[in-house]
């Protein structure tokens, strides 16, 4: 019984190797067919090689960049910014998140004005951030954040108040504190959807700086593309 149960498991664990191959054989598949339709469209004159570029042509001028340095200076500054800016969400999101689950109140009072404030359009708010902030690094960290946190805060405080009631009951039950409650039910249980969160905010962060880039710097991947599309490179 045992030896069969073992061999069933190997013939499970084969079965999802093949699976998981064929799944990223197709992906690499699918990536190289759309790069090698992209190019020969542009050398047969299919699409204009001048406004849509070819793979050859941005692997030039990329090598072009990183011979001079320019490129892994900029990749650099964006990726400081990003992560600048995620590690401040991941901090402010989660305080806030707990916050708005330890008071009820409060959290009935600022829901209403957080669903506001995530459905605000972000890009059109990067402008009057340089009015208030200036030109600056400062500017950039600040649009990344306001892309992020509040629908961050909003998931995190939705996961938290959806925790089992049982499992807080029986905390209580055993005469455990509401700090017990949240160390040892509610973050513990949430902390997949933690991590869910955290990898879409780390996305939304480099969108955020990418946005700031394009309206108040003059390094980064946002300048990069901006001034390449200025010169049509």
């Amino acid at each position: 019984m045992k030896n069969r149960s073992s061999s069933e498991q190997a013939l499970y664990i084969k079965k999802l190797q093949r699976h998981q191959k064929k799944v990223l054989f197709i992906q690499i598949f699918l990536l190289i067919f759309f790069i090698l339709i992209w190019e020969i469209s542009s050398e047969m004159g299919w699409i204009n090689s001048f406004i849509f570029s070819s793979p050859s042509r941005m692997f030039r001028a990329g090598m072009d960049l990183m011979k001079n340095g320019r490129l892994l200076i900029h990749i650099g500054i964006t990726l400081a910014e990003t992560f600048a800016s995620f590690f401040l969400v991941a901090a402010f999101s989660i305080f806030i998140a707990v916050l708005l689950w330890w008071n009820h109140t409060l959290s009935e009072i600022l829901e209403p004005y957080f669903v506001i404030l995530n459905s605000l359009p972000k890009s059109a708010m990067a402008p009057i951030f340089i009015v208030w902030l200036g030109n600056n690094m400062k500017t950039i960290i600040v649009t990344a954040i306001s892309v992020a946190i509040f629908g961050s805060i909003l998931n995190l405080f939705t996961s938290f108040i959806s925790t089992d009631p049982d499992k807080i009951k029986l905390i209580r039950t055993l005469h455990g504190s509401r700090i017990d409650c949240l160390t040892k039910v509610v973050l513990p249980m949430n902390l997949p959807s933690i991590l869910s969160i955290l990898k879409v905010d780390i996305g939304l962060c480099l969108i955020g700086v990418v946005i700031g880039e394009f309206l108040a710097a003059k390094e980064g991947l946002g300048y990069l593309i901006i001034y390449g599309s200025q010169v049509f490179r």
